[in-house]
């Protein structure tokens, strides 16, 4: 069997542990949950800042200078093909690439935040509640800032075109 041929199945068996870890937390919180008679509802607004706070989350995980000491382990952070920037990438091979893959990926990341924010509102809500919260706004405030730079931007190109 070639190396790349290996390499593929080893990035697929790594993937698929990191799948089954996630549904084997999950099945261990709500055994935890069915054994201490635990209502796992959630409320729409609660719904609505998990969302916001896994979104904040993962875009800061995968993107952000600030946690770039989590990712450095399994990612590189190199310049973007479109000139653009910068880009994170999964380095290395095995779990290291696969946790690379899921670093630098907002919406993975984002994923596994989620899950953890369910599991402390229900474990530890107080502060899961401060931490949705501050993760929330800011949040809301990432999805304004891209919204205003984005009028922004197209403001300017209308009057770049319209320009004599």
């Amino acid at each position: 069997m070639s190396s790349t041929k290996i390499d593929i199945l080893e990035n697929r068996a790594t993937k698929l542990t990191l799948i089954g870890l996630f549904f084997t937390l999950l099945g261990v919180f709500s055994k935890w949950s069915a054994d201490h008679n635990e209502n796992l509802e959630i409320r729409p607004f609660d719904l609505l800042l998990i969302g916001l706070s896994a979104f904040r989350t993962g875009h800061m995980i995968a993107y952000e200078r600030v946690a770039e000491p989590l990712r450095a382990p399994f990612t590189e952070t190199v310049p973007d093909d479109t000139g653009a920037g910068e880009t994170v990438v999964a380095e290395g091979t095995g779990i290291r690439f696969a946790l690379g893959e899921l670093l630098s990926c907002p919406i993975c990341a984002g994923t596994w935040a989620a899950a953890a924010l369910v599991y402390g509102l229900h474990l530890a809500p107080r502060p899961t509640r401060v931490f949705l919260t501050i993760m929330g706004a800011t949040g809301i405030a990432e999805l304004l800032n891209s919204a205003i730079e984005a009028l922004t931007w197209l403001a300017e190109s209308e009057r770049k075109q319209s320009a004599p």
